[in-house]
C-alpha cells in the first residue's frame, strides 16, 4: 500500500511520557532544569543539561539505560509493526532528539518500521557529551509560526513531507499527535487526510475552539489500544480502496474472475487484526 504515509509525534503519542522530562528527573537534574526554564528555550535547556550530566559523571551509557526504562505500551508497539507490514510509510515529527527517539525505538526493536525521522539533531562530541541542536537555527532568524516553539515548527515539516510524498505517487496522511504544535501540524492535512489527536490533551482543545480549521477526518483516541485499532482500520481501509481502484483497470472479461480485492490486498489484509471502524 504505497499510498498511506503515517507520520507520529513521539513524546505521549509512541511512549507514554515526554523523554526530556524523563531524562532529566530520573537522572537528578530536575532543579537545575527548573531554574533555567524562564531563561533559555527548552531545546537549548536540553544541551545544557547533558553538559550538566556529563560534569557528573554521568556517561552516554548511563543515559541509554535510563532511555531504556521509558515506558512504552505493547499496542502501539505492535500497532506500529502492523501497519508497517501493510504497506505503510511510517514517519516521526518530534520536538524530543535524535539521540533520545533511536535509543528508545531500537530497544523496542521497532526503529527499522520508520523510514524517517524528523527531529532536533543529537550526536556525542569529542568529550563524551551527548550534544542536541536545534532542528531549526533559531538564532539566526525566526520560521514565522506563532503556534511551534523557535526551534522547530511541525507545520513547515509537514509541507516538506506532503511535497515528498507527492513526488513518490503517494497521497493520503496520517498524522498522530498530542500537543499544541501536533495541532500546527494538523492544519496542514488535506481533505481524505486523517488527524488522530490524543483526547483531553492540548491538542484536541485547539480543534475544539478551532473546529472549521481542520479539513481532515478526526479520530480521537485516548489510549494506545485504541490508537491501534484506529491505525488499523484506516490502514485497512485505504488498502481496500487501493485494490478496488486497481480492479477497476481490469478488462472487462476479466473482472468476474477474482473477488474485489486482489491476491495482494487480500494477503496483506489477513496480516492485520481485525478491527472496528474508529468512532
Amino acid at each position: 500500500m504505497a499510498g498511506l504515509v503515517v507520520i507520529f509525534d513521539f513524546d505521549k503519542t509512541i511512549i507514554d511520557c515526554d523523554s526530556d522530562n524523563w531524562v532529566v528527573e530520573e537522572l537528578g537534574i530536575n532543579h537545575l532544569f527548573t531554574q533555567l526554564l524562564h531563561n533559555l528555550p527548552w531545546n537549548s535547556i536540553m544541551d545544557r543539561m547533558m553538559t550538566e550530566l556529563n560534569h557528573r559523571g554521568k556517561t552516554i551509557e548511563d543515559i541509554e539505560e535510563c532511555l531504556k526504562k521509558v515506558p512504552l505500551h505493547p499496542s502501539i508497539a505492535s500497532a506500529i509493526e502492523s501497519v508497517r507490514a501493510l504497506g505503510c510509510d511510517l514517519r516521526i515529527v518530534s520536538d524530543a532528539n535524535v539521540f533520545f527517539i533511536e535509543t528508545i525505538l531500537k530497544h523496542h526493536r521497532i526503529l527499522d518500521c520508520f523510514s524517517e525521522i524528523n527531529t532536533n539533531p543529537g550526536f556525542v562530541d569529542e568529550q563524551g557529551r551527548l550534544r542536541i541542536l536545534p532542528y531549526y537555527d533559531f538564532s539566526s532568524s525566526s520560521h514565522g509560526c506563532n503556534i511551534c516553539p523557535s526551534n522547530m515548527c511541525k507545520g513547515l515539516v509537514m509541507e516538506k513531507i506532503r511535497a515528498s510524498v507527492l513526488a513518490d505517487g503517494k497521497k493520503q496522511l496520517v498524522y498522530v499527535g498530542d500537543g499544541t504544535p501536533d495541532f500546527c501540524a494538523g492544519l496542514k492535512l488535506e481533505e481524505g487526510d486523517v488527524l488522530m489527536p490524543r483526547k483531553d490533551f492540548p491538542i484536541c482543545d485547539l480543534i475544539s475552539a478551532n473546529p472549521l480549521l481542520i479539513k481532515a477526518k478526526i479520530h480521537e483516541w485516548s489510549n494506545w489500544d485504541e490508537l491501534g485499532t484506529n491505525l488499523l482500520s484506516t490502514a485497512n481501509n485505504a488498502l481496500i480502496d487501493e485494490s478496488a481502484k486497481t480492479d477497476r483497470l481490469v478488462p472487462l472479461d476479466c473482472k468476474y474472475q477474482n473477488s474485489s480485492i486482489s491476491v495482494t490486498a487480500h494477503e496483506a489484509l489477513q496480516k492485520a487484526l481485525p478491527v472496528s471502524p474508529p468512532h
